[in-house]
């Protein structure tokens, strides 16, 4: 059986971690969190991991934002970045901006991508954001903005101020690419077929914790997207911190997918940076 055809059929959430596929998933190569990525049609080149700021990120705070503060998380960053980990993601809810900027004082933003989000809703809104985002991080662009954990169905109706905010951004020159974080099924249908959408950030593991729906459901949804031209990242790979004891299979799952480009991982501390580090290459290719 071929591996869609396995994937589209057999998946079953929790179900999949007691048989899981290795030899459907093993890649032909090792890949590395630095390995240099073409983010779908965007034009953007960025490492294939994304250094998260947002773990368990609300209320303007995450846990990087309150374990590490500034320094900290900006030398998270740096550290990430003398490896070859150049794609950065941010947003408005983490309070996680200065922390990304005092990280970017030592870099030529060139050679760094970020990617934050919004969770406004209207045109106005989103042009404030994204003028107080440029004095937050300390950039006069952005490489991707995203609409934050939209869970609307009809966002593309209900927020069309938002979305033209950010074509009017993206036309200017102030962003590179535009899309959505989805949190449920509805808002992820639309937006695999909005044809505004650039770029997706899709909840994804092998348990289906913490997804839009169960793992097949999401699966078919993202395969059409990617058909339609969308680029994915995704997130959620360890199912929230729940399968940290299945780290391998998540990863193989990812890379596996033959549809997501990027992910992006809550990085806490630089033994979880090195730990990924090593960790990729061996998984990617498990048999």
């Amino acid at each position: 059986m071929k591996r869609r055809e396995f994937l589209r059929n057999s998946l079953a959430g929790t179900a999949l971690l007691s048989t899981f596929p290795y030899e459907l998933l093993a890649g032909t190569k090792k890949l590395y969190p630095s390995d240099r990525v073409q983010l779908g049609n965007t034009g953007i080149e960025m490492s294939r991991m994304a250094m998260g700021t947002g773990t368990r990120g609300f209320g303007g705070s995450s846990n990087q934002t309150r374990q590490l503060g500034i320094k900290g998380v900006s030398d998270l960053l740096l550290a990430a970045y003398d490896e070859g980990i150049n794609f950065w993601e941010t947003a408005d809810q983490y309070g996680s901006h200065p922390h990304v900027s005092q990280a970017l004082k030592k870099v030529d933003r060139d050679k760094v991508v970020i990617l934050t989000k919004t969770n406004s809703n209207s045109y106005q809104d989103v042009k404030s954001d994204l003028e107080r985002f440029k004095n937050e991080l300390g950039t006069d662009y952005f490489d991707i903005v995203l609409l934050h954990a939209v869970t609307d169905p009809e966002w593309n109706t209900n927020m069309k101020g938002a979305m033209e905010a950010l074509s009017e951004a993206k036309e200017e020159g102030t962003i590179r690419a535009h899309g959505i974080s989805c949190h449920s099924l509805g808002a992820l249908e639309t937006a695999a077929d909005e044809p505004w959408v650039d770029v997706d950030l899709a909840r994804y593991n092998p348990g289906g914790i913490a997804m839009d729906a169960d793992v097949p459901t999401v699966q078919k949804v993202l395969t059409r997207m990617k058909k339609n031209g969308k680029a994915i990242i995704g997130m959620k790979v360890y199912g929230a911190g729940k399968l940290t004891d299945k780290k391998d299979e998540c990863l193989e799952f990812h890379t596996g997918s033959g549809f997501i480009d990027n992910f992006t991982l809550g990085i806490e501390s630089y033994e979880q940076l090195k730990d990924i580090q090593k960790r990729l290459p061996e998984a990617s290719v498990r048999g």
